[in-house]
């Protein structure tokens, strides 16, 4: 079964950081950009990052550059996402998936909840 799981999320206040991992599992993640998404409550998902599969090459939002950093190790077939200097509005669900994301390969996500 081809699937990416998500992890690392919680409740944090404002200013704290979390790490979230993506995990694959049936897929061979080594092979393509993998990008972190998010969907707040009552918005649509936007992308947050992505990483290149082959030189590490980054991109972030303008939203969380300079404090989101994604990372990747092939060898453990995991993406992750530190997030630093966690601010309300990065409230949301956070999933990992291609870039641009597959359909097929949407997980449960993780729950990230930024508050005093």
């Amino acid at each position: 079964q081809v699937q990416l799981v998500e992890s690392g999320g919680g409740l944090v206040q404002p200013g704290g950081s979390l790490r979230l991992s993506c995990a694959a599992s049936g897929f061979t993640l080594n092979y393509y950009v993998i990008g972190w998404f998010r969907q707040a409550p009552g918005k649509e998902r936007e992308g947050v990052s992505c990483i290149s599969s082959s030189d590490g090459t980054t991109y972030y939002a303008d939203s969380v550059k300079g404090r989101f950093t994604i990372s990747r190790d092939n060898a453990k077939t995991t993406v992750y996402l530190q997030m630093n200097s966690l601010k309300p509005e990065d409230t949301g669900d956070y999933y990992c998936n291609t870039a641009p994301p597959r359909g097929d390969l949407w997980g449960q996500g993780t729950q990230v909840t930024v508050s005093s």
